[in-house]
């Protein structure tokens, strides 16, 4: 049986998304609680795979990560639910169960995807784990002027890490927001997929733009030939969030 999990979780205290063999990780901890689960439940249970829409960095929060789980199993997709909040830290937190088609896959199905990345004007004592606090003063318009160029198809090849993984750089940036309230500036990306470190690399590359050290000729530039410059300004992990996943 294939189910359809939707989950939460704070991304602090874990080495990201995908499971290793000496760290801890959110899919990980997902599987031990399978397991878990499975053995101890009337009837038993056989566990297939768990496999996510995406990887999240070591740091990386979700606000809705999607995965998808192959078990044999006679519980119900609510009982599990209950079953896996009980077993999980406090710090992941499963939304929602469904049953799902024998062919959908959590990643491979995915059309789109949106991150959040949360930058703060000000230093926080509550929320460090959750933005990126930038002590100089940004200008936000420069900032949206400057998104707007990474709008559409484009080869990310300068936004990205080298990744195996990746056949293309090419992606199609589907939407991209700045928005700010009296002491955030929010910035989300909907895109047909994520190159590693993209969003940050973006996010980098527009607060250096909103400092007034990169200029939009130069993102035309990132944009039109590969450069390792982008790399430098790579923001940190805390302030980003998977924040949908569309199917």
């Amino acid at each position: 049986m294939r189910f359809k999990i939707f989950l939460e979780y704070k991304g602090t205290n874990y080495a990201g998304w995908q499971q290793q063999k000496d760290a801890k990780t959110v899919q990980g901890t997902l599987i031990k609680c399978v397991h878990e689960i499975l053995k101890s439940s009337k009837g038993g249970g056989k566990f297939t795979e768990l496999q996510g829409s995406g990887r999240t960095d070591r740091g990386v929060h979700a606000i809705e990560q999607v995965a998808h789980l192959e078990c044999v199993t006679m519980l119900a997709p609510e009982i599990l639910k209950m079953k896996l909040n009980d077993l999980l830290p406090s710090d992941i937190n499963i939304l929602e169960i469904e049953k799902a088609k024998n062919d959908f896959h959590a990643r491979y199905s995915a059309v789109a995807r949106q991150y959040l990345y949360v930058i703060s004007k000000r230093r926080t004592a509550l929320d460090k784990n959750y933005v990126w606090w930038v002590k100089d003063k940004l200008d936000v318009n420069a900032m949206m002027r400057a998104a707007k160029l990474l709008k559409g198809m484009h080869d990310f090849v300068s936004f990205s890490e080298k990744n195996k993984e990746d056949k293309s750089t090419l992606v199609d940036v589907r939407d991209i927001e700045i928005t700010e309230s009296s002491d955030r500036i929010f910035l989300r990306i909907k895109a047909s997929h994520f190159l590693w470190k993209m969003v940050r690399r973006i996010t980098g590359v527009l607060v250096e733009t909103g400092r007034g050290k990169i200029t939009e000729n130069d993102i035309k530039i990132f944009l039109s030939s590969r450069s390792d410059e982008p790399a430098f300004f790579t923001a940190p992990p805390s302030g980003l969030f998977l924040e949908k996943v569309y199917y």
